[in-house]
C-alpha cells in the first residue's frame, strides 16, 4: 500500500510538517488502542500517554487527514446547541456542567498549543451574523442569557450599523462577537498533537485501517491489513469515517459533506478590507456559511454541503457562488483551491459519548462543534480509561438516539430535511 496523501486543500499545501509514520505490521501489545488519527483521537493518545499508559494509534490514511484537517477552523464557544436548550433538555445542573466543560475545553486547547509550541495560527474572535431579520431577537435573547446567568462577558451585540463597518457586505441583519471564540490552522494543530503525541511515546501507525475490531474476556483484538492489536482498552475516534467498523454506533451518527474554497492572497489590506478585524464569521443558515481570512491573507470560505458520498465535480464553483453572496466584489478573485470533507451529526445535534463491554469508549457526532468539543473529548476519555468517569458520564448521559431506520434508511429522510430547511434559507424564511 502506498503511502496515502493528503486532500489538496489549502491546509495541507501550507502544513508545518509532513507525517511520516509508518505502517503497523506484525502484532503489537498495548493497554491502549486508539483508533483515528484526528482531534479527538490524538488528543485522547496524548492524555493517555501523559498518565502513564502505552498507547498506539491507528490511521487508515494520514494524522489529520480527516475532517480534522480540513474544516473551518472556528473554535466555537460553547456546545453546538445554546445553554437555554441545554437546561431544558438536560436540567440546570448537567447544563452548567457542559458549559464549564467547554469552557475548560478552551484552556486546555490553548494549553496544549502553548506547551507543544503548536504554530497553527491561533486568534481570536468569530462573528455569528444574522442571516433573517427574524433571527435578531434569539441572538439578543442568547447574548443576555449568557452575560447575566453564566456572567460571560466576552460575548456582545453588533447591531447593523457597526458589522457593516465590520464587515464588507450588507446581507446581515447584525451579529453578536465573541472575542474569546477563536480560529485556527485545523491541520497544523492536528499535527502539532501528532507530534507531541510521538514525544510522549504514542506508537503512532499511518495508512494502517481498523479492519476489524474484536472483544473477549482476555481483551480487544484489533486487525489492520498487515498487523494486529491487542489492548486492554479501546478508543474508537472515527467519526464521519467510522464505516462498519462498529455497527452498534454508527446509527447514531450521520455522515455529511461540507466544502471549502481558499482565494488567492488578496493582500493584508485587501483582507482587511473584507472582515476589519480579522475575526472568523458564521452565519444563522441552516446551511451555514462560515469565512475567515487566512495568516496569508486569503479568504478561506466554507459554504454548501451534500449527503451523498460523492463531492460535487467542481468544488471551487460549488462553494464559489456561496461565496459571491456574501461577498460578489470577489466576483474576479480567483480561487486556488478547492475541497471537502467528511463529518458526522447526529439526531439532536449533540455529541454522542459512550462505553461498550470490554472497555471500549467512543466519541462521535460533535456535529460542527468538533474543533473545540473533540480535545475535551479526549481528556474525559482518557479520565474515564483511568477509573474517573464523571465527566465523561455527563456526555455520556446526554440522549444520543438513534437515526430512524438506522444506517439503512438514515439517507432518505435526512436529504429530504435538509432540503427543505435550504430551501427555507433560500426563501428567506
Amino acid at each position: 500500500m502506498s503511502k496515502p496523501m493528503h486532500t489538496s486543500s489549502y491546509y495541507a499545501a501550507t502544513a508545518n510538517y509532513d507525517s511520516d509514520f509508518p505502517q503497523l505490521a506484525g502484532e503489537l501489545t498495548v493497554d491502549v488502542c486508539v483508533i483515528g488519527g484526528g482531534f479527538t483521537g490524538l488528543s485522547s493518545a496524548l492524555h493517555l500517554a501523559e498518565r502513564g499508559y502505552s498507547v498506539a494509534l491507528l490511521e487508515g490514511q494520514r494524522v489529520g487527514w480527516g475532517a480534522s484537517g480540513r474544516n473551518g477552523g472556528l473554535v466555537c464557544t460553547g456546545q453546538r446547541k445554546g445553554q437555554g436548550e441545554l437546561e431544558e433538555m438536560l436540567g440546570e445542573e448537567d447544563a452548567r456542567r457542559l458549559w464549564d466543560y467547554a469552557e475548560e475545553a478552551k484552556a486546555t486547547m490553548r494549553g496544549l498549543i502553548d506547551k507543544h509550541d503548536i504554530q497553527c495560527d491561533y486568534k481570536p474572535g468569530i462573528l455569528t451574523c444574522a442571516y433573517k431579520k427574524s433571527h435578531m431577537p434569539e441572538i439578543r435573547e442568547d447574548v443576555a442569557h449568557m452575560n447575566g446567568k453564566y456572567g460571560y462577558d466576552a460575548m456582545r451585540m453588533v447591531e447593523k450599523d457597526e458589522l457593516r463597518q465590520m464587515l464588507a457586505t450588507d446581507m446581515y441583519h447584525g451579529a453578536c462577537l465573541d472575542t474569546d471564540a477563536a480560529h485556527l490552522h485545523p491541520l497544523n494543530y492536528a499535527l502539532g498533537l501528532a507530534k507531541a503525541c510521538d514525544q510522549a511515546g504514542v506508537k503512532i501507525f499511518e495508512g494502517s485501517p481498523a479492519q476489524s475490531l474484536q472483544s473477549n474476556t482476555q481483551g480487544n483484538v484489533i486487525r489492520t491489513e498487515k498487523g494486529v492489536i491487542r489492548a486492554n482498552y479501546v478508543v474508537v475516534a472515527c467519526n464521519g469515517y467510522l464505516g462498519r467498523l462498529e455497527p452498534r454506533m454508527a446509527p447514531k451518527i450521520m455522515p455529511i459533506n461540507n466544502f471549502m474554497i481558499a482565494t488567492e492572497p488578496l493582500g493584508e489590506e485587501g483582507a482587511r478590507a473584507l472582515i476589519r478585524d480579522d475575526v472568523a464569521i458564521d452565519a444563522t443558515k441552516f446551511v451555514v456559511d462560515y469565512y475567515r481570512c487566512s495568516a496569508d491573507h486569503r479568504l478561506l470560505f466554507g459554504g454548501g454541503e451534500n449527503y451523498s458520498s460523492k463531492f460535487p465535480s467542481d468544488i471551487k464553483s460549488f462553494v464559489r457562488k456561496y461565496m459571491l453572496d456574501v461577498f460578489p466584489q470577489l466576483k474576479d478573485a480567483k480561487i486556488d483551491y478547492g475541497w471537502g470533507g467528511t463529518l458526522a451529526i447526529t439526531l439532536n445535534r449533540m455529541p454522542a459519548f459512550g462505553r461498550l463491554e470490554n472497555n471500549i469508549f467512543y466519541a462521535q457526532g460533535f456535529s460542527g462543534q468538533g474543533v473545540l468539543l473533540t480535545t475535551m473529548a479526549g481528556k474525559v476519555i482518557a479520565e474515564a480509561v483511568s477509573g474517573t468517569a464523571e465527566r465523561f458520564d455527563v456526555f455520556a448521559r446526554i440522549p444520543t438516539p438513534s437515526f430512524p431506520g438506522g444506517t439503512l434508511l438514515r439517507y432518505p429522510g435526512l436529504v429530504a430535511g435538509m432540503l427543505y430547511y435550504s430551501m427555507l434559507d433560500k426563501l428567506g424564511k
